[in-house]
Parts: C-alpha cells; sequence; structure tokens
C-alpha cells in the first residue's frame, strides 16, 4: 500500500507531457479530450438562491483569454441575441496531459425567477450553441430531481447509460451527485476521466444545474515535507464546478447549500471531515444552516455513508457527529455513495424493527440511502442482509425524487430502466413523516450468488 502510495505521488509531480511519453497513465483510446477553440465541459450550476442565479464552468484552449458568456431571457424565435447582454468571469489555466487549457467560470446574477433563460458561451473560434436552463421559483413549487451515486470507473463504457436513462425520465430539475465523479487515481488519466464525465452527461449538464459532493477520489494523495501522508483537493474540482461561496471554512470549496423550490439541499464534504481535521466546523455549520432552514424538506448531500453496505464498519465519526443532528433538525432524506452498492434504510435497528414501528403508527426519521452509478462494485457486507429495507449488489442504479408540497416520491431505477426500489414521504399534520413502500411489485432482491452475479455472468462485485 506504501509502494502504491508513493508511486501515485511521484507521478503527480511528473509533468503532465512527461507521464504521457512514458505512458505511465492509461489514456481514452483515441485521445479525444483535447481543448479546443471552441469550448467544451459545459457544466451549469446553481447559485444559492437559484431564483436569482445560476453558474456556468465551461474550458477551452489558451487562445481564449477571458471568460466571456451572453444571457437573454428565452424567446421563441431566432433573435437570442438581440437582448442578448454580455456577462464576464474569472479565468484559470491547467496543464494537462491533453495539452494547456483554461477553465472559464461566469455567474449569472439578478436573474428573474421562474423563468427560461438562454446562455452561450465564448471560445476564440466563436460563441457555442445556445443552451437553455430554467430559474427557480421563488418559493415552494414540485420537482424533480436525479440522484447519482459514484460514477468513478467506466464513466463512458458504462456509468453514460445509467446518467442518460435518468434524464430520460423526463422534466429533471437539477441533479446531485453523491462524490467520487471521477477516479482520479487510479483509472484513466485525470483530464481524460473528466472529459469523460462531462460527454456521459452531455448537454444535459449544461442546461440542469448539477449540485456535486466531494468524495474521496476528488482528493489527491500527497506527502508532507516530514514524508507523512495526506490529501489535497485535487485541481479539477475548483475549475469545473462554479458552485455557491456559503461554506464552511476551512472546506468552502467543497461545502454549500441550495434552496431550491422548497428544499435545502445541504452538501458536505465526508473525506475533510473524517481525514483533514475539518469534521467540527462542518457539524456547527449543519446544525446552524439546518436550524436557519425555512424549507418545507431537507436533504444531505455526501460521501461516506453514516450506515455502510460494504465496508466491515460503519462510519463512526460520522455517525457520532452527523446522525444526530440528522435527527434534531428532522433531516428528510440523507444520500450518499462511497460503497458501489444500494442501501436503503430507515431503522437501525434492521428493516423487520422498522416494519413493525410503521406498522404501529410510528413516524419516520431520516432515511439513509447509498448508491452507485458506475461500473465499479462491492459486495454487501453481512448487516447489509437485516438491517435495510432493501439492497442490491453488482448493480447500476440511478435514483428520480418527485418533490410535492406534502410527499417525497423517491424512485430507485436499474440501468435499465426497471423499478427496483421505491417509497413515499408524507408530512403529516403533525409535521412529521410517515414512510409507505411502493406499491407496485418489485423484483427479486439482486444479489451475487458465490461467484455468479445476479444477471447470470460472473459476479463483479469485490469484498471490501
Amino acid at each position: 500500500m506504501r509502494r502504491a502510495f508513493l508511486l501515485a505521488a511521484a507521478l503527480l509531480a511528473i509533468p503532465a507531457a512527461a507521464q504521457e511519453s512514458a505512458q505511465l497513465v492509461p489514456r481514452t483510446p483515441g485521445t479525444p479530450y483535447a481543448p479546443r477553440s471552441i469550448p467544451d465541459r459545459i457544466v451549469l450550476t446553481a447559485g444559492a438562491d437559484p431564483a436569482h442565479e445560476m453558474a456556468v464552468a465551461f474550458r477551452t484552449d489558451t487562445a481564449q483569454a477571458t471568460a466571456e458568456a451572453q444571457i437573454a431571457l428565452a424567446v421563441d424565435g431566432p433573435t437570442l441575441e438581440r437582448e442578448a447582454k454580455l456577462v464576464t468571469g474569472t479565468t484559470r489555466p491547467i496543464a494537462s496531459s491533453n495539452g494547456q487549457a483554461h477553465y472559464h467560470q461566469v455567474r449569472f446574477a439578478g436573474l428573474t425567477p421562474d423563468r427560461v433563460y438562454a446562455y452561450r458561451v465564448k471560445g476564440a473560434a466563436g460563441w457555442t450553441e445556445w443552451f437553455q436552463f430554467r430559474t427557480a421559483a421563488p418559493a415552494f413549487k414540485p420537482f424533480r430531481f436525479l440522484y447519482l451515486g459514484d460514477t468513478q470507473n467506466g464513466i463512458l463504457t458504462y456509468a453514460s447509460r445509467v446518467i442518460r436513462q435518468g434524464f430520460a425520465e423526463g422534466k429533471i430539475a437539477l441533479t446531485v451527485h453523491a462524490g467520487d465523479l471521477a477516479a482520479q487515481r487510479d483509472d484513466l488519466d485525470h483530464d481524460d476521466e473528466w472529459g469523460e464525465w462531462n460527454q456521459a452527461g452531455g448537454y444535459n449538464y449544461s442546461q440542469i444545474p448539477q449540485l456535486p459532493a466531494t468524495g474521496n477520489h476528488e482528493y489527491v494523495d500527497t506527502l508532507k515535507p516530514d514524508g507523512s501522508e495526506s490529501r489535497k483537493l485535487g485541481p479539477y474540482w475548483p475549475l469545473q464546478f462554479t458552485l455557491p461561496a456559503n461554506g464552511v471554512a476551512p472546506v468552502k470549496a467543497t461545502t454549500y447549500f441550495v434552496d431550491y423550490q422548497g428544499v435545502r439541499f445541504i452538501i458536505l464534504d465526508g473525506t475533510a471531515a473524517l481525514d483533514l481535521g475539518a469534521l467540527d466546523a462542518q457539524t456547527k455549520w449543519l446544525d446552524a444552516t439546518l436550524a436557519a432552514s425555512r424549507a418545507k424538506w431537507n436533504v444531505v448531500l455526501f460521501h461516506q455513508p453514516i450506515f455502510t453496505c460494504a465496508r466491515p464498519n460503519d462510519t463512526e465519526m460520522l455517525k457520532a457527529a452527523w446522525k444526530p443532528v440528522f435527527e434534531r433538525r428532522k433531516v428528510d432524506l440523507v444520500l450518499q455513495g462511497h460503497d458501489h452498492c444500494y442501501s436503503r434504510l430507515t431503522a437501525e435497528a434492521g428493516r423487520e424493527a422498522g416494519r413493525r414501528a410503521r406498522a404501529s403508527g410510528a413516524t419516520q426519521g431520516p432515511v439513509y440511502l447509498v448508491s452507485v452509478t458506475g461500473s465499479k462494485m462491492y459486495g454487501l457486507n453481512d448487516r447489509a442482509r437485516t438491517q435495510p429495507d432493501r439492497t442490491a449488489e453488482a448493480t447500476e442504479l440511478f435514483q428520480i425524487v418527485d418533490v410535492e408540497a406534502e410527499r417525497l416520491k423517491f424512485r430507485t431505477y436499474t440501468a435499465s430502466g426497471v423499478l427496483y426500489d421505491g417509497f413515499d414521504l408524507t408530512r403529516g399534520s403533525d409535521g412529521r413523516n410517515r414512510l409507505t413502500d411502493v406499491a407496485e411489485p418489485l423484483p427479486p432482491v439482486r444479489t451475487c450468488t458465490g461467484a455468479v452475479g445476479p444477471d447470470g455472468g460472473a459476479c463483479v462485485a469485490r469484498g471490501k
């Protein structure tokens, strides 16, 4: 393990061109991800108040030295240029194995709520096509969001079909990612990975606001001057996403919250909490941000799960610090990744205890979800056989959540679009939630049987 770490650290120290020429890092076939004179990697993100603010990040070659975008209220004819306003932003360079590039970021502020806007961004060779987004409504309004677990490995080969199937469900207002969007340490060349991530989502990432959380693979391993191991945020995260600046020091780049049409989404950084001493600061900020919430629903998103479905032990540091806050502040959904399996947990005492409690009329506390979208799979641990309400291994999934005034409709689908799990959280007159499982018939639990996977081929889930 130590040798592998030192090799990874050594590779990071080698100039990108030298790495490529030495063929030390695997590449995407055909090397399609060189920066060009027309922008690519165009990703829309929400402002803290997405009724009035959105933001975009994009990449060009170095011939485009400034961040420029045009934006206009959408009209129904080909005359968007007539009322378009020029908005400028910031530009930062990056040296990658695909060549020198510029990442640009532009914030669109002062927008009118619940309106469709069109925008385009500029490269040295000209403007992109026009993209469209709708600002959030100023108060509660029903909407639908897409929740994706780790994409990380096999991003274009495997995860892309799952992501696209999720968007094909229609009317997605925003997307949340539970970390490890790319492997960034042990799969492809890093720049190729982010190229694949952007290609997998395509224009959907340019038109639908993305709310990402960092995973451990958004960090890169480093060596301190004294020779000890540490982590630092990888170079792509602060370039690829233009996130709200409303998080907590020392992790403002990776923590934030967004209020979207009656839902407060709070994004935490589990890696910084576990490995970089940022647990206490995030815990206090989490508590204060939930206490100040006036939203109908509160959803928390981070990477390392409180209750694990693959690893031998739960994430005890996060469990001790954050679980009491979730319960005290009545969080509705806790969305996580990291374990490369599926788990829906409603009662720490186990699924049978949860069912008995619901049958007796008990209210529901936070529902803990773990999911995976990419091709890397871990086998279920022993607790997963009896504790979560529903599990899966060796299965790629996406989740659709419909937000209503008094109900959250949560549905989990397999890569081919089969309904695999689902529940409704209904808000009662007492202000508390009650959970009801879907009435539709569900397929059998997907699990490996010895060396045979749930689809009949080899089991691809390895033990953790």
